[in-house]
């Protein structure tokens, strides 16, 4: 399939949690080919500063309307924080396999930490029109930067207390397993590397079927700067690409290392 690069028109940019936007762009012929779990790569203006394009995953479709969730962290995030009705953002996608979610399983399990929020409201909105019942752990440092819009069944979990269970995102999935029977589960998992390892971990300790989606700076996204790897558990090549052949990942496939900043 193609890939759409062009610059469309931002129609709306608005803050959602601390730091956190949603902006949305008219696209009818990229939101068509668009699917849960890909991404596309945003270049935020025509300057040399910053240059590279950058990744972010798709969190909306809705008709001919695309929506991006980010949050602001540096240059390019705080220009595109900036940006106005009919401002241009050039976009390059849609990149990136899919989430499983057509296969068969009973439940879905999405556990995000983060802006790894992200791709989940256009995956929860997917589910739920096939009727498989969502379960969703979120992540977050604060309750104000918790964005649950777009979300089915959420149980949040906060760094500070200020909402939510006390702890972490994994110990609070823990603690609903241990009380509660969850039928045929899939987990669905996009956040922080240590996040991703934990619920590796925890779907392997349950033998739960489990995609990590990971998140990675790339410039191409195409698999030109091999820029994203990835080691595998095996196959021919000792490494993947997260561009080309992720985000997502089935989580028996993918070795962390602590010092791997994919």
């Amino acid at each position: 399939m193609s890939v759409i690069n062009t610059d469309f028109p931002v129609l709306s940019n608005d803050c959602v949690a601390d730091e956190t936007y949603a902006l949305c762009f008219r696209a009818p012929e990229l939101a068509s080919r668009i699917l849960p779990g890909q991404f596309m790569n945003i270049r935020v203006d025509d300057a040399m500063d910053p240059l590279l394009r950058r990744p972010y995953s798709i969190s909306g479709v809705h008709e001919d309307v695309c929506e991006i969730l980010y949050t602001v962290v540096g240059k390019g995030t705080g220009i595109l924080a900036r940006k106005r009705p009919g401002d241009l953002v050039g976009v390059f996608g849609p990149l990136g396999n899919t989430f499983g979610y057509e296969k068969d399983f009973g439940t879905a399990v999405i556990v995000a930490g983060g802006i790894g929020v992200a791709p989940f409201p256009y995956l929860t909105r997917e589910l739920l029109k096939r009727e498989i019942p969502v379960l969703t752990f979120l992540g977050a440092r604060s309750a104000s930067r918790a964005v649950t819009r777009g979300l089915a069944n959420v149980h949040l979990a906060t760094d500070d207390g200020s909402g939510g269970f006390h702890g972490t995102v994994i110990a609070r999935m823990e603690e609903h397993f241990s009380a509660h029977v969850v039928e045929n589960p899939r987990i669905f998992a996009c956040g922080p590397n240590p996040m991703l390892k934990a619920t590796q971990d925890f779907a392997a300790a349950h033998g739960i079927p489990c995609e990590l989606s990971l998140e990675s700076e790339m410039a191409c996204g195409i698999g030109i700067c091999q820029g994203c790897p990835i080691e595998r558990t095996e196959g021919e090549r000792k490494y993947a690409l997260v561009c080309t052949d992720g985000p997502c990942f089935d989580s028996r496939d993918i070795i962390f290392h602590e010092h791997h900043h994919a």
